[in-house]
Parts: C-alpha cells; sequence; structure tokens
C-alpha cells in the first residue's frame, strides 16, 4: 500500500530509466547533445550580434528561438545528467526547484509556439507587402512582437501552473525524467478536473492559433508566388518559407506525442523518451536548418574563416 506524504517539499524524481549497460553511453548522448545546442545556438546569437548585416527583423525574431531553446534546454539536461549518475533513491528535488524547472519546460514548448507564429508574419509582410515592409516591421515592431510572443507564453503558462500549486500534494514520486505540469498535478489526492479542463484549452487554443497562424500566412504567401511572375521573388519566398515550415513541422510534431502519449500510461517510457528528445532534437536542428539555409549567415561565416591569415614560419 502506497504511503501517503502530504504536501512535502522535497520530491523525488524518476529520471531517466536506463539499463547498467546503458548509462553510460545515454549519458555521453545527452551530454553531448546538450554541448551542441549551447554552441550552435550561442554561436548563431554572437554572429547576428556581430554581423550588422544580420542586424533584421527576420534574424531578430530568430534570436528568441535560440534564447528560448538555450533557456530550455539549460533548465532540463544537465538535472537529467546528474540524476543519470545518481541511485534512483538519491534523485531528490524541492517542490519549488520543481515547480520552476516545470514553468521553465512549458515556457519553452510555448515559446516555440509563439515565435514561429511572429515569424509567420515577417515573411507575410516581407512577401505579400514587399514595398511597405520596412515600414512595417521597424524597430518598434519587432520589440512588440517580441514582447508579444513571451507575454502571451508567459500568461498561459502561469494560469496552468497557478492551478497546479494550489492542489495540495499526497505524492511524493515524480513519473518523469523531469517537472512538468502533469507530473506535478498527478501528484495530488485531489479532483483535478480543472486541471485537465485548463489544460485542453491551452492546448487547444495554443495549436489552433499557431496552425491557424501559419496556414493563414501560407495560403496567402502561396497565391502571391502562383501569381507573380518574378522568379526572383518566388525564389526568396521558397528559401525563407520552407525553413520556417521545417521548423514549425519539427516542433509541432514533437511536441503532439508527447500530448498524445500522455493519455497513455502504458506507453509511459515512450513518453519519457519523447520528453527528453522534444528539448533535444528541436535545439539542435532550428540552428542548423536557419544557419545553413541562410545566405547572409553563410557569407559572414565565410568571409570570417577567409579572414584568417596564415603567417609564414620564420
Amino acid at each position: 500500500m502506497e504511503n501517503y506524504t502530504y504536501n512535502s517539499l522535497t520530491l523525488q524524481l524518476e529520471g531517466l530509466v536506463v539499463s547498467e549497460d546503458s548509462i553510460y553511453p545515454a549519458f555521453l548522448f545527452l551530454f553531448f547533445s546538450y554541448l551542441f545546442i549551447m554552441v550552435t545556438n550561442v554561436s548563431m546569437l554572437v554572429v547576428i550580434f556581430m554581423d550588422k548585416n544580420l542586424h533584421q527583423p527576420m534574424y531578430l525574431l530568430y534570436c528568441n528561438l535560440s534564447v528560448s531553446d538555450i533557456i530550455g534546454s539549460t533548465r532540463i539536461l544537465p538535472r537529467l545528467l546528474t540524476d543519470m549518475l545518481r541511485p534512483p533513491s538519491n534523485r531528490l528535488i524541492s517542490y519549488y526547484e520543481c515547480v520552476v524547472q516545470a514553468f521553465t519546460s512549458h515556457m519553452f514548448g510555448t515559446t516555440a509556439h509563439t515565435v514561429l507564429m511572429i515569424m509567420a508574419f515577417d515573411r507575410y509582410v516581407a512577401i505579400c507587402n514587399p514595398l511597405r515592409y520596412a515600414a512595417i516591421m521597424n524597430n518598434k515592431m519587432v520589440i512588440k512582437l517580441t514582447v508579444s510572443a513571451w507575454g502571451v507564453a508567459f500568461v498561459l503558462v502561469g494560469i496552468l501552473l497557478g492551478l497546479t500549486i494550489r492542489l495540495n500534494r499526497c505524492r511524493t514520486l515524480i513519473k518523469n525524467p523531469y517537472c512538468d505540469n502533469a507530473s506535478l498535478f498527478k501528484l495530488s489526492c485531489e479532483s483535478v478536473f480543472i486541471n485537465n479542463v485548463y489544460g485542453l484549452t491551452f492546448t487547444v487554443v495554443l495549436f489552433t492559433g499557431s496552425i491557424g497562424s501559419i496556414v493563414l500566412t501560407y495560403t496567402k504567401i502561396t497565391v502571391v508566388c502562383l501569381t507573380s511572375k518574378n522568379k526572383t521573388l518566388n525564389s526568396k519566398a521558397l528559401k525563407t518559407c520552407s525553413t520556417h515550415l521545417i521548423l514549425y513541422l519539427i516542433m509541432i510534431f514533437s511536441g503532439c506525442i508527447i500530448i498524445t502519449l500522455h493519455r497513455f500510461p502504458q506507453y509511459s517510457d515512450y513518453r519519457k523518451l519523447s520528453s527528453i528528445l522534444f528539448v533535444i532534437v528541436p535545439g539542435s536542428l532550428n540552428p542548423i536548418i536557419y544557419g545553413m539555409q541562410s545566405k547572409e549567415i553563410r557569407k559572414f561565416l565565410s568571409e570570417m574563416f577567409q579572414s584568417k591569415q596564415v603567417f609564414p614560419i620564420k
């Protein structure tokens, strides 16, 4: 029979459950994945900051995605790596730290949606209204879009976690590699009906808003490209929009898998693996896909490496 501990401030993380033979390969994989995420995303931010030619709305808005990936992976992966080297009984975390980690993980996922939505708006203005692009997408608009992306995510996630922390807890085991909202409210023995209703509403609003904005903007962009005889415009639209669409599909596919598997307890191992990949895959691929597609970024990196002179040995 399960022992109940009411409102304990110390929780136990299940962590990543792997066999003894797989601990170190899994640890190395996660460690180098985290290192790769940090190096690529920080490098993108540095390149955009250093090159004045990249001080354009498209790249400045992309910085939000890199910042989100850095914060999300840093709040989750180092703790996960540390717990892998500990016995299961020693994988303890304070309740408040767990709440912060859950808030960060949901902010990470939500801002991915909102940032890609404002990036879609930027591409829509650039392709469908190019003559007014500079006037519309000025610095003030970029700041407004950035604040909106983070502000909407903050409010939605704040309410989500606020409904959870009001609950009394009678369990202490977090059945997940890291803390998230679902794992937290499952610690309660009270009714979580309101949490489920808001969680479902949260998901529907976020997915409907992001998918709707993407479909709407891309439909209008497609119409403009089909009716335009400007091959340069069509080529540019294809490159920039294909990159944005790939990033969006990676993010939404990863999120849908986790949300779906949360409804099927018998597939908990697959859900745990998916929740880790949700942090690693988008965070690793975003800077690569965006960086390799961008002609301006490739040009900057090429010039930077070519500028290095080889001094003759005297």
